[in-house]
């Protein structure tokens, strides 16, 4: 992980959601843990997949008093399509434009695909990384394993 550290400040961001609405990142702070989740392509196979055990396990996250946001660079629109089509109920946000800005800050943007790489953190109350893992697109049970780590960092 170049540029951020663990232990250091996560950038904060303000993006909109699936729905539309402003999330920031720094309104969590003091009261709950962040699980980012930066994922390639709405609907594709992977990400979908990933989303899907998100969205199966997202009680776990809750016990922890943990909110999970998961960023693409897709549009608010197809977000909002994803979403609805797999009863995704967390936020979905768009890092879309400026295109990838998120992403560059925590240093998994894809210059040549134009798209975040498959990485996630988990930021404490105060607003530290806590926990970082960066993924290749994974075989499914790589992927429940992934899930299992990313909820115990909570």
């Amino acid at each position: 992980m170049s540029g951020l550290s663990l232990g250091g400040p996560a950038p904060d961001f303000t993006l909109r959601d699936q729905f539309g609405q402003d999330v920031t990142l720094s309104s969590y702070r003091g009261t709950k843990a962040v699980a980012i989740i930066f994922y390639p392509w709405a609907f594709s196979g992977v990400c979908t997949g990933e989303m899907a055990g998100i969205r199966d396990r997202l009680a776990e996250f809750m016990t922890f008093d943990t909110e999970v946001l998961a960023i693409s660079t897709d549009p608010v629109y197809s977000l909002r399509a994803f979403a609805d089509q797999d009863g995704l109920n967390f936020p979905l946000l768009s890092d879309f434009w400026p295109h990838g800005e998120v992403a560059r800050a925590y240093d998994v943007f894809d210059e040549a695909k134009g798209v975040a790489r498959r990485s996630s953190y988990v930021i404490d109350r105060q607003g530290m990384v806590r926990w970082a893992v960066h993924n290749a697109l994974p075989e499914g049970r790589d992927l429940d394993e992934h899930l299992k780590q990313l909820v115990a960092a909570t």
